[in-house]
């Protein structure tokens, strides 16, 4: 049985874009039609991570950090219905290589992008370190994040061939004489972390980009070959089953979607076949603590925007073809030029970076059918396009402020929770470009919520029809990011009316499922 439910948001303005002296067309019409018994993946968690302020700014004074931990995870909202935040569900915590300790010497330049490690040149462990960072992970639980991960991008530099934090010339940093001791270091820190914060973390994730060549200084970094991350991989698995450790591996946090299903390049790509084919020398599929997930980043790939969809379709079909694999978008900010349609330079707290990081997430959850979407740096202090929130780049003390890019995640992860499924969502009328509007919806059985995501990045409003079948909705709360509104409450309804989404705008709409 269908049902037809329209209602007024609210009446539209101008686009950011458009001069005041310019007549906007007339709105478009569009009609979305939503089946509540078609359903697609599972959501799992949106993330964010630690790297790199966070083991500064958790030692800046008490208030301004926890504002800061109340934007990325809070899911409280005010007497206004004002969400505090974007209600992070999972949280990446960044296992230095001990870079820090040893400061100009580590040939990392920017001191910001240095790390500390737990482990000292002795082997014993210290676990006041990364104090920082410690603060932001109790700060997650308090705010009742419930899922946790950590990664590392290089071994520690007492490990490594060159005992430093990145490569040289693009080759691999870790011999594989030293996979297990990598491993029980990793180990030893998961089991560390917990019993010091009674955190466990969910996943652990032991290599970072291993296609690049991390040989310049920029940061902590090491390339590997799939040969050696299945090796590393095998290790990590024996000692976290020897020390009991219920903590799951992530791989393999590939630079580049390209790198997960095409086959040009065999010895670091291919992943996704040579990973979890039983037939593959580097099969690790059958390993009991490897998650069932392969996990990529999006740079590169997010533009054009239908050529982003292909990429994000072939990927979904490749990881189809392994039975219960699921894919993680583990990784993302706005890097390099993207196509000419968004710069990664210079920092843009406005809506032009929000709207397409709201496209680019769309993209990777409908075309990618990812279960996971994972945002960078939580913090920045850069003139970049790299942050959700940013800061002055001080290590005691200093300003805060937030950007649009963290509010339009927040369409997505403060209303799609852990286990909502995506459920089929149907555009009409193509005169809107899709690369200009994109709809997609989920369905939360836990919540008895339907949950709906327009985009709407033209500069005139659309006027929207929806229709939805096997499924029915009451009481419809919507939640907007625009130019003007970070993640604002409208008035709840269910009033059969018509939607207007207003030009340039991202708009949640949350409805009780009955």
């Amino acid at each position: 049985m269908a049902y037809t439910f329209l209602f007024l948001l609210f009446s539209c303005t101008k686009a950011q874009v458009t001069p005041d002296n310019v007549k906007t067309e007339e709105n478009k019409k569009v009609n979305i039609s939503i089946d509540g018994a078609k359903t697609f993946q599972t959501i799992e968690h949106f993330g964010a991570s630690d790297a790199w302020s966070c083991q500064f700014v958790g030692n800046w004074p008490e208030s301004k950090k926890n504002s800061i931990a109340d934007l990325l995870f809070s899911q409280d909202t005010t007497a206004s219905g004002q969400p505090k935040g974007i209600g992070l569900s999972l949280w990446r915590f960044n296992i230095g290589a001990g870079s820090a300790a040893v400061g100009d010497e580590s040939g990392i330049r920017d001191e910001w992008r240095r790390a500390e490690s737990f482990m000292d040149n002795d082997g014993s462990y210290h676990w006041d370190r990364q104090a920082g960072q410690i603060w932001f992970l109790n700060a997650a639980k308090q705010r009742n994040v419930k899922n946790f991960l950590a990664f590392t991008n290089s071994p520690p530099i007492q490990f490594t061939v060159n005992k430093k934090a990145y490569a040289s010339n693009g080759k691999s940093n870790l011999s594989a004489d030293k996979f297990d001791t990598f491993a029980n270091f990793l180990t030893t820190v998961v089991k560390g972390v917990k019993d010091k914060t009674g955190i466990l973390f969910d996943y652990v994730s032991p290599v970072n980009e291993p296609q690049w060549e991390w040989s310049d200084g920029g940061q902590e970094g090491t390339p590997f070959n799939n040969t050696e991350i299945a090796g590393i991989t095998r290790s990590l698995s024996a000692s976290l089953l020897k020390a009991n450790l219920a903590t799951k591996i992530n791989i393999a946090e590939a630079g580049e979607l390209n790198f997960l299903y095409a086959k040009d390049n065999l010895v670091k790509g291919y992943q996704i076949a040579d990973f979890f084919e039983a037939s593959s020398s580097n099969y690790v599929g059958n390993l009991p603590n490897l998650t069932k997930a392969i996990s990529g980043h999006s740079y590169f790939t997010s533009s054009p925007f239908l050529q982003a969809r292909d990429k994000r379709k072939l990927l979904a079909e490749r990881v189809a073809t392994i039975p219960n694999l699921k894919y993680w978008m583990s990784e993302y900010c706005i890097l390099g030029d993207n196509a000419g349609e968004m710069d990664g330079n210079k920092k843009d707290l406005g809506i032009d970076p929000a709207l397409y990081v709201a496209r680019t997430i769309h993209n990777d959850l409908v075309n990618g059918n990812a279960t996971a979407w994972h945002w960078w740096l939580s913090i920045s202090p850069y003139d970049y396009k790299d942050g959700l929130i940013y800061i002055d780049k001080n290590k005691t003390d200093g300003n805060f402020s937030t950007s649009k890019m963290l509010w339009a995640f927040g369409n997505f992860s403060r209303f799609v929770r852990p286990n909502a499924e995506r459920i089929a969502t149907t555009v009409e009328n193509e005169n809107t470009q899709n690369n200009l509007f994109q709809v997609s919806s989920y369905k939360d059985l836990a919540q008895k919520q339907l949950i709906t995501i327009i985009i709407n990045s033209d500069i005139n409003p659309v006027d929207i029809k929806l229709t939805l079948s096997n499924i029915k909705v009451s009481s419809v709360k919507a939640y907007v990011t625009s130019k003007d509104a970070d993640l604002k409450p409208l008035p709840s309804t269910s009033t059969i009316q018509t939607i207007t989404v207003p030009a340039r705008s991202i708009i949640t709409l949350v409805g009780n499922l009955e």
